[in-house]
């Protein structure tokens, strides 16, 4: 796999971003998430964008994870672009790519600089009022399944790529997706396993006991 970007593993230190607590930086990403929304010039949009790239330079995140993580995103926010360009104009495919940037870093920001635990702590105190229907251990356990297959995802994306650079077949889509494919199916299913072995999964059809109608002895139905 290819070294970490902003999302792939947290970044340990005691940064002032790090002692932020989780709560105050989850709101910040939503505001920032619904910034597009609000404004309607790109200016502010690259302000917010200028404000995050200081705050990753004095919270000692290294640039290199910032850019590798934005250089997974390019080819994305240039199709996005040039489609927002041809169907609303410059100005709006502008500030679809800035919003979309803005966003995605400083999610990167919380998750490299908030440890995974505190995150699912949070998800379970935040889940509890609600939990007549649903589990809050069930949360945490989806999101951390999510947070640990996202960039182990992207990581198998990337491996295949080079290897498919390396035998000359970069531009062949099948040399990319159908090994990318069979190793994200192999990877679901060694995940369903390991949950199943651990009894997290739902429970199969369990069979009817004697009262139950439609119990039959095992006689009968020999």
């Amino acid at each position: 796999m290819r070294a970490p970007g902003l999302f792939t593993a947290h970044l340990v230190g005691d940064s002032w971003l790090h002692r932020i607590p989780f709560g105050a930086k989850l709101i910040g990403v939503l505001v920032i998430g619904l910034l597009p929304w609000w404004v309607r010039s790109a200016l502010p949009l690259a302000a917010v964008l200028l404000a995050l790239l200081v705050m990753a330079v004095t919270a000692r995140v290294p640039l290199s994870r910032l850019l590798r993580s934005l250089r997974s995103l390019a080819p994305v926010l240039v199709v996005l672009g040039a489609f927002q360009w041809w169907a609303v104009g410059p100005a709006y495919a502008v500030r679809v790519v800035l919003g979309i940037t803005t966003a995605f870093v400083a999610a990167g920001l919380l998750t490299a600089t908030t440890p995974v635990t505190t995150m699912l702590d949070a998800v379970v105190r935040g889940a509890r009022p609600v939990s007549r229907w649903v589990d809050p251990e069930v949360v945490a356990l989806t999101l951390a399944v999510v947070l640990r297959s996202v960039p182990w995802v992207a990581g198998a994306f990337a491996t295949v790529r080079d290897s498919a650079r390396a035998r000359g077949l970069e531009r062949s889509p099948r040399a990319l997706v159908v090994p990318s494919i069979v190793q994200v199916v192999a990877y679901g299913r060694a995940t369903g396993e390991a949950l199943a072995a651990r009894g997290l999964t739902d429970p199969g059809p369990t069979d009817p006991g004697p009262d139950d109608p439609g119990h039959t002895d095992p006689a009968e139905r020999a």
